[in-house]
């Protein structure tokens, strides 16, 4: 167990603490530590009780967990295959699924200019799973956070592993619009050229009045699929993987 200060909580904040425990499976003897990682940096009384620092350990803790797992389940596997599995896993992508799948956004601290009324970014969905699993990392070292972390890893690695995220994207899409804004995505054909023996289509994807970024496939479902990717890159503050000119 790593060493880490505590600070005296109230009855309600430990009351929080203790039922963010429950939907997370864990239980930590330094009950601070969790309660920093839910606190955002709006909701904090300095930057130093946000869970700023949290976040930052916890993307390497994910980073480590998730070679490690890769390392040891695949010893057949050249560096090139592992670096590409790592980086279809760890993802600000799969830190909000995981965050929304814990169902962990009543658990947020957040400040009174950040309404509950209105849509939590995604980003700090992801960044609260990252700062949890610091917490648990510091209260019940590598071998805690791996405990909580590999059942959690274990579809999406073996999905990565198949090459299954590559054709999903448009799957994946749909059950994050449905989720998070209850309708559909579409798909608009915006573009296309070259002959008809070796055309290519350009497609963005649109939720509602929102248009994301356009991508060009060799067929109109390859179009489609790129449009998707690029869209669940925008939806969780990621740099988009295809380029409108490519």
């Amino acid at each position: 167990m790593l060493s880490f200060p505590e600070i005296q909580l109230t009855e309600k904040q430990l009351e929080h603490v203790i039922s963010c425990e429950d939907a997370l499976g864990v239980s930590l003897e330094n009950k601070s530590l969790l309660h920093i990682a839910l606190t955002h940096a709006s909701g904090a009384q300095t930057r130093l009780h946000s869970n700023e620092r949290l976040e930052f350990l916890g993307d390497a803790v994910l980073g480590f967990v998730t070679c490690d797992l890769l390392f040891e389940r695949y010893p057949k596997w050249l560096e090139g295959d592992l670096t590409k599995i790592k980086s279809m896993v760890v993802s600000r992508r799969l830190c909000t699924h995981l965050s929304e799948k814990l169902g962990l956004e009543p658990f947020l601290i957040l400040g009174k200019g950040m309404s509950r009324d209105s849509q939590v970014p995604a980003s700090l969905l992801a960044n609260v799973f990252e700062s949890i699993l610091a917490a648990i990392y510091l209260d019940q070292g590598l071998d805690g956070a791996r405990h909580f972390l590999e059942p959690l890893l274990e579809v999406e690695i073996e999905n990565a592993a198949a090459g299954k995220f590559e054709t999903n994207h448009k799957s994946h899409l749909q059950q994050l619009a449905q989720k998070r804004f209850g309708k559909p995505p579409t798909y608009v054909l915006t573009n296309e050229h070259g002959p008809d023996h070796s055309k290519s289509f350009q497609v963005v994807a649109k939720l509602g009045v929102r248009v994301f970024a356009p991508a060009w496939g060799n067929n109109k479902k390859e179009a489609e699929q790129r449009a998707a990717a690029n869209a669940l890159a925008e939806l969780n503050e990621e740099p988009i993987p295809f380029a409108a000119d490519s």
